[in-house]
């Protein structure tokens, strides 16, 4: 083992280097790369070719690296030039972390606050057709107006509800304004 590291090491070094262009995560990376061909020398006795093994180590260490560090981003990483990893690796988690659950959470509570503060005709249109997810003649025939009157005042309520949210410092940053 220590004719292949005295042998390797700086072949290891480079690669790792050239994978990551990061002097610190190429050294953590030759760390977990050495440390994956320690654990594995009772089941890998006697290696042929020793250079094209430590590659193959080397290159799917930095693969499962990457690919855990992607899934822990909330966003797609830049994929480097020359990596030899699907696409589709690099697209992270469609699960919501605590976070964004937290922030979904409190954007309804806002939400519902400025509901409660729009008259009754139009917080009662924007439940219909938000909530109880009623069509325009569903919501028309239940308030006996016609489904011009209800798009109306769904166009009103949604302008008012923008306006409330809006004036709202803590609402305001739930809005996104074109």
């Amino acid at each position: 083992m220590e004719a292949l590291y005295t042998e390797y090491n700086r072949y290891i070094y480079h690669l790792c280097l050239k994978l990551t262009r990061n002097k610190d995560e190429a050294e953590d990376l030759m760390q977990d790369v050495w440390l994956k061909v320690v654990r594995s020398e009772g089941r890998n006795g006697n290696i042929e070719h020793a250079k094209a093994w430590l590659t193959t180590v080397c290159m799917n260490t930095f693969r499962d690296r990457y690919r855990k560090n992607v899934r822990r981003s909330r966003h797609i990483m830049p994929q480097p030039e020359g990596l030899d990893v699907s696409l589709l690796d690099l697209i992270a988690s469609d699960e919501a972390g605590a976070e964004e659950i937290a922030e979904k959470q409190d954007a309804a509570v806002l939400m519902r606050q400025k509901i409660a503060e729009l008259d009754s005709i139009y917080r009662t249109t924007i439940l219909y057709f938000y909530v109880h997810q009623l069509s325009l003649n569903e919501i028309a025939a239940e308030m006996k107006v016609s489904v011009g009157t209800v798009k109306s005042r769904l166009f009103r309520a949604k302008q008012r509800l923008k306006e409330l949210m809006l004036a709202d410092r803590q609402a305001s940053d739930y809005i996104m304004t074109a």
